[in-house]
């Protein structure tokens, strides 16, 4: 038996967003841009994914800009709003457990001169409110938070952030990164109070490369790239018509049957945890109830490295990953495991096991009993 459980790092495509791209590629494969037949059945694609996206958010359809994912589409919100708003503020608040496509652009920012300030969390990987509302000043431009995090499945307290930045400085943009939230929440980004908002299409089955960035109407924003004006402007360059088909059919899908598909998560996570819940080598990082995402379990082996335990787990067709799949190839400890006060024994010792709607019950069963069986073993050759 197989069972990928790495769908955090990226998600196997649908059939039906290959059935468009399929289309895309082979027969209107016309660029959006020419005047000719070919080019407008191209940038009808583009259009029909517009509409789909703008659906499930309920937001304008002119409220997106297309992206190749999600990294380029922080980048966009954080230092496309930091250059257009400069001279109302320097100030940047964000927080110590982000992904690397936020935290990095934000050290750029600091070595260009604006100070950025970064919450704490609390053991389950949260941010104090109290914290942020002291945060903020008249020189505030830009709060950049994510709505789950990418290796523990913290959920952010969205909502009750933006009242407080709009009630302490309205001029402040509120950025969310919803990369791991989109599609396993609904998001309203109005009625939350988001200005902008990041998704990527390869973790909702949809293609790689593929993404967008919600931007609210009148945000002030500077382009990264510049070039033909596609995209009223705003990001250049022939748009990706097979990839923005394929995530909009992907965006689609994410939001049928959503309630069935949620609780089939919460089944697949509660029955991982429950399977494993009497070893006394499992520690789960985070929390595990409802106020957790569906999808996204933090386990850390007494004794046993991670690099170690997901090589034992890949030879029995296992994928699990070493905390986040972005940057699980640098030896750095996580930030995030770090912040929420991990013992230092486990920082080499957590894999992170996230599921999608394609695994079954029978693979998390599999699943358990390969960790039941290599574990106690791997302990043994592993001990000094």
């Amino acid at each position: 038996m197989e069972a990928y459980f790495d769908n955090s790092a990226t998600t196997r495509c649908s059939e039906g967003v290959v059935e468009i791209m399929v289309r895309a590629l082979s027969e209107d494969y016309g660029n959006p841009s020419s005047l000719h037949g070919k080019g407008i059945k191209g940038e009808s694609y583009i259009r029909e994914a517009r509409r789909k996206i703008a659906k499930t958010m309920k937001i304008k359809e002119t409220e997106l800009i297309f992206t190749s994912g999600g990294t380029e589409s922080n980048n966009l919100a954080i230092l496309g709003a930091a250059m257009a708003n400069r001279r109302s503020g320097m100030h940047l608040i964000t927080t110590c457990v982000e992904h690397p496509a936020v935290s990095a652009p934000l050290k750029f920012l600091e070595e260009q001169g604006f100070s950025v300030t970064r919450l704490g969390v609390d053991q389950d990987g949260v941010i104090s409110l109290d914290e942020l509302r002291e945060a903020i000043t008249p020189e505030t431009i830009l709060v950049s938070m994510m709505y789950v995090n990418n290796e523990i499945g913290a959920v952010e307290p969205v909502a009750a952030a933006a009242r407080i930045i709009k009630e302490k400085n309205p001029q402040t943009l509120f950025h969310v990164d919803a990369i791991q939230a989109y599609g396993k929440y609904i998001i309203h980004p109005g009625k939350l109070g988001i200005d902008m908002m990041s998704v990527s299409g390869h973790k909702i089955h949809g293609p790689k490369g593929s993404g967008f960035l919600y931007v609210k109407e009148k945000t002030k924003l500077k382009p990264m790239i510049y070039g033909g004006g596609q995209q009223k402007n705003m990001r250049s360059g022939t748009e990706n018509v097979p990839g923005i088909a394929g995530l909009g059919q992907a965006a689609v899908e994410a939001y049928e049957d959503f309630e069935k598909k949620q609780e089939h998560l919460r089944q697949l996570k509660n029955a991982f945890i429950q399977g494993i819940a009497d070893e006394e080598w499992a520690h789960i990082n985070g929390r595990t109830d409802t106020d957790s995402a569906p999808h996204i379990v933090s386990l850390s082996v007494d004794g046993v490295r991670s690099e170690v335990l997901l090589h034992a787990l890949e030879e029995q067709q296992i994928y699990v990953s070493a905390g986040s799949a972005c940057s699980s190839n640098k030896p750095a400890a996580s930030a995030t495991l770090q912040a929420i006060g991990v013992k230092r024994q486990y920082l080499d010792a957590t894999v992170r096991i996230s599921f999608s709607k394609d695994n079954t019950l029978e693979e998390v069963a599999y699943g358990v009993k390969k960790l039941k069986e290599l574990v106690p073993m791997l302990r043994k050759y592993i001990r000094h």
